[in-house]
């Protein structure tokens, strides 16, 4: 059916966690639901968090009850539907004499255990680090601290399959396609729009919903319609290094400035460091962690650990842009990361915008967006869905992971220990589908480097909108870590010879 033929019930402009999450919940309640996102999906603010499905345990010193306990709800809804991308993490809390007091520490911990509907996930406990395996990296002074718990996700895979979960529900994703210009005509919104290559189209929808992040303000511009916030534009910056420490737990860190940042294990040979927090004034493109922010996160890290972290020592950064609600606050750490929705009726047709937000309250904030839409939508039902329904992959118990990796063992006995690790955390039952019987690395195409073989890149380029190097590399199996310039080449020019030329179904 050509996109004009029938005016969509609601059209969705932006490919990040929250314009993901809102078109699978619409169209899974029964809308013809359109998301349009001007570059790859997630390829920004949502592939550059620092991947926990966490509550804050900072924010409650900001008072910021509502919000932890929202995002602790979702914690284990999350880890439900998605066990093969969102699983749990241990974090271990250092005492650091004269920062927060201990007893102020247990405190905060206990609120943690008990305000956010824990039920799976283990409490809460003091630790001796002289003991404790997490406190042999650590420096000597740092004698005692607590152990709680949170879960960490691979951000841009969720907004994939977020977005393949809406597709296969009938939802059209269209990337690398931007609303250029949005306005009300006859009670629908006209929207034209163009791609990369040149070709224009003309959209219509019953509803429109701005799910921009660090743009919201931009797209309400090209709708001619005014902002009900101001939005603060914060930067965050994170460091990888080696492998910092041979366990699996995670660290919370606190520096003499208030801020505190994480420590996390990623991608079996690093250590993910970060976050910063730096006002971004400047454009949306082309963000990358200053010097003073890889010497500020170095400088953190050597506080704590034994082996001193040193800029040389980095192996990549990334950066992304926070849309923060303004709320009056001075450091950019304290400013609210609470989310706002807005459903603006007076152009002719409902514009709905969502300000702010953050990645672990995505599913609840997609499922409000919707519950505001549904009132003027006949289409779109009330009935709430989303949090049982598994995402694609993830038809399988939370703890399922150990027998779904003995199945490709056994049935694929040539891929590598850490290949079949990455391919469970990455499409868990999905992978079944492009590794099909494969008996050797020629089965599935060759492997190109990596375990990356050619039959997952096809996958990546047919069911997940991937075209370019960095789209595989970054956002879809992060092996971008691993890779020389040698195998990037290789891959870029399998992606040369195999690019498609229409948008995966």
């Amino acid at each position: 059916m050509p996109d004009a033929a029938l005016p969509y019930d609601v059209i969705v402009v932006g490919g990040g966690v929250n314009g993901a999450g809102v078109a699978r919940d619409a169209v899974g309640r029964g809308a013809r639901v359109l998301l349009l996102e001007a570059g790859d999906l997630a390829q920004g603010t949502s592939s550059k968090s620092t991947k926990l499905v966490h509550g804050g345990l900072r924010y409650l010193e900001h008072y910021e009850f509502g919000l932890v306990r929202e995002a602790l709800n979702e914690r284990e809804i999350l880890w439900g539907i998605a066990p093969h991308i969102v699983w749990p993490l241990r974090f271990v809390l250092p005492y650091r004499k004269g920062l927060r007091p201990r007893w102020l520490l247990r405190l905060g911990l206990f609120l943690y255990d008990h305000i956010g509907g824990r039920k799976k996930l283990p409490p809460t406990r003091s630790i001796d680090l002289g003991k404790h395996v997490a406190g042999e990296p650590l420096r000597p002074q740092y004698a005692k601290g607590f152990e709680y718990s949170d879960g960490w996700v691979d951000d841009a895979r969720l907004v994939l399959l977020n977005a393949r979960d809406a597709a296969d529900r009938g939802a059209r994703i269209r990337t690398h396609t931007r609303a250029e210009m949005m306005r009300v005509e006859d009670g629908l919104w006209v929207v034209e729009a163009s791609d990369d290559r040149g070709h224009s189209y003309r959209f219509t929808g019953r509803s429109l919903v701005n799910a921009a992040g660090p743009a919201v303000l931009d797209v309400l511009g090209r709708a001619s319609a005014p902002p009900d916030y101001k939005m603060r534009l914060v930067r965050g910056s994170h460091i990888v290094v080696r492998r910092k420490f041979k366990h699996d737990y995670a660290y919370f860190f606190q520096l003499p400035d208030g801020r505190i940042f994480f420590a996390i294990p990623y991608e079996r040979d690093f250590t993910l460091i970060g976050t910063t927090d730096q006002d971004h004034d400047g454009p949306l493109t082309g963000i990358h962690a200053s010097a003073e922010e890889i010497a500020y996160l170095c400088e953190g890290a050597s506080e704590y650990f034994r082996e001193p972290v040193r800029p040389a020592d980095v192996v990549w950064t990334y950066s992304g842009v926070r849309p923060l609600v303004e709320d009056g606050s001075g450091r950019p750490e304290a400013a609210t990361r609470g989310y706002r929705i807005d459903l603006d009726l007076e152009e002719g047709a409902p514009l709905l915008t969502i300000y702010g937000g953050k990645i672990t309250s995505y599913r609840h904030v997609a499922e409000h967006a919707v519950d505001e839409l549904s009132g003027h939508l006949g289409a779109v039902s009330a009935k709430h869905w989303t949090a049982t329904a598994p995402l694609p992959g993830g038809d399988f118990p939370i703890n399922g992971a150990a027998a779904l990796k003995a199945e490709y063992e056994l049935a694929h006995p040539f891929l590598p220990a850490a290949t079949i690790d990455r391919i469970v955390k990455a499409y868990g039952t999905d992978a079944r589908r492009w590794l099909g019987d494969a008996d050797s690395w020629d089965a599935l195409g060759g492997e190109i480097a990596h375990g990356l073989s050619a039959a997952e890149v096809e996958w990546m380029m047919t069911r997940e909108w991937a075209r370019g190097v960095e789209d595989i590399l970054w956002r879809r199996s992060k092996l971008g870590l691993l890779f020389s310039e040698g195998e990037v080449a290789t891959l870029a020019a399998l992606l040369d010879a195999k690019r498609p030329v229409t948008q995966p179904a």
